[in-house]
């Protein structure tokens, strides 16, 4: 078993008390039991790949920056109007070599503030939802469509998403991970290219890019603070990532 296998395995106390915090008694692990993935019976596994605009000839140096350089481009950014109104851009915390990437919508109030993704009661949730399966926040790689709040809290428009989508892919080139988890409908959307309802997308593994990386759609924490009920659906998808990210 390797170092980053061994993650997967967590003491039986710490694991009980994350599944508590998502909702999700114990012994709906033991009946609940994922479908592997590459079987016969599940042909619904699609082949896609980013569905953002082509960058302007300006911003392909981006493709050779390295993390200091690109967390220092993303800082200083002033491509869309929301460099105007944002306090902190939020380029990405966690491990830089990750297995996982998680990738959100936009910065919120609390992430605009602090510099950090995932921040308040939907990053508590986030960070237990990833203990539950086994990981410590810092151990995969956490970042977002766009780099700046959009004001109230708004859906991202399609330019600001274009003149973010360098950023985004020079970051998943960085990481080069097993797994990308797309959180929410918003990230689902434009890392997939499709506006297919999320209940739709969640409970089959997508590819993204040409080397066609594991992607595994689920609902996004603040989602499931406001719907609780949804949570048990949450943890199918995080399973399903697992085996996704495993090889299954």
């Amino acid at each position: 078993m390797s170092p980053r296998q061994g993650r997967n395995n967590v003491e039986a106390s710490l694991h009980n008390e994350y599944l508590q915090a998502m909702g999700i008694r114990q012994w709906v692990l033991r009946d609940r039991v994922p479908a592997v993935k590459g079987s016969a019976q599940r042909p619904e596994e699609v082949a896609t790949g980013p569905g953002i605009p082509v960058p302007q000839a300006d911003e392909y140096d981006v493709a050779s920056l390295d993390w200091p350089a690109l967390e220092a481009r993303v800082s200083a950014c002033e491509r869309c109007a929301l460099h105007a109104t944002r306090n902190r851009t939020v380029f990405g915390s966690g491990d830089r070599s990750a297995d996982w990437l998680i990738i959100g919508e936009a910065p919120g109030a609390d992430e605009d503030r602090q510099g950090e993704p995932f921040v308040g009661r939907a990053g508590k949730l986030l960070t237990a939802m990833l203990q539950a399966v086994g990981y410590q926040r810092d151990q995969v790689y956490i970042t977002n469509i766009l780099k700046c709040r959009p004001p109230h809290n708004r859906d991202p428009l399609s330019d600001e998403v274009a003149c973010c989508r360098t950023y985004l892919e020079r970051q998943i080139e960085l990481v080069n991970p097993k797994l990308i988890l797309a959180v929410g409908r918003i990230a689902a959307h434009n890392l997939l290219g499709t506006d297919t309802a999320i209940g739709r997308l969640r409970g089959s593994v997508h590819h993204f890019g040409t080397d066609r990386i594991p992607l595994v759609v689920t609902y996004h924490p603040a989602y499931l603070l406001r719907s609780p009920l949804e949570k048990r659906k949450a943890w199918e998808d995080l399973q399903l990532a697992r085996q996704a990210a495993s090889g299954g």
